[in-house]
């Protein structure tokens, strides 16, 4: 995944794990991931990893995906190129649903779908409060992440709710801005070096 354009020598103590962000490098070629921000929602080294983009909106309606849903103007991202005809979520509703995951302080992912709708119809949720992905990104248990990252193809950092729910097309850069440092600099980088 790597194009190895670039060559810094990058922080290498943080570790995957379910709540933490995966950042493009900059210079990425695969289109899937160019730019993105994904949020880890399982790392295991048996059954692999899974994370959903979430800075990639699409332009539809809940109610056009799922029909019968109730009439709800919620967030919709594409969440990776995988499973595509699986919806995900992430919220911050918490206990209110059963089966969610924490992931960071104020970020929960899935749960029961059916209370969901029920808190939609309710009018009890709050378009910021939940975030929906149509598919998902996934990496196998053959260390193939693990790989990626020896690569640079990912920069690892921490995650917060905010990237989430207040969702801003800059975000990429953001959070590298945030990071400071060397990260800082790659967030002025073009996306094509040849341009520059």
């Amino acid at each position: 995944m790597t194009n190895n354009v670039w060559s810094f020598e990058l922080e290498k103590d943080k570790q995957v794990k379910a709540g933490t962000l995966l950042l493009s490098e900059p210079f990425m070629l695969d289109e899937n991931f160019s730019r993105t921000v994904v949020v880890v929602c399982e790392h295991d080294k048996q059954n692999g990893s899974m994370g959903l983009i979430i800075n990639k909106p699409v332009k539809l309606r809940l109610s056009e995906i799922l029909p019968g849903f109730p009439d709800f103007n919620g967030k919709i991202f594409l969440g990776g190129p995988v499973g595509t005809d699986t919806m995900q979520f992430l919220h911050r509703l918490g206990n209110k649903i059963e089966g969610s995951v924490e992931l960071a302080d104020g970020l929960f992912w899935g749960g029961n779908f059916e209370q969901i709708k029920l808190l939609i119809e309710n009018n009890s949720i709050s378009t910021d409060d939940i975030a929906f992905y149509i598919g998902y990104s996934g990496w196998g248990a053959d260390d193939q992440l693990q790989k990626e990252l020896e690569e640079n193809s990912w920069i690892i950092s921490d995650v917060k709710a905010d990237y989430v729910f207040d969702f801003r097309e800059s975000i990429w850069r953001d959070v590298l801005k945030e990071m400071g440092g060397v990260y800082e600099v790659m967030a002025g980088y073009p996306e094509n070096p040849i341009l520059n």
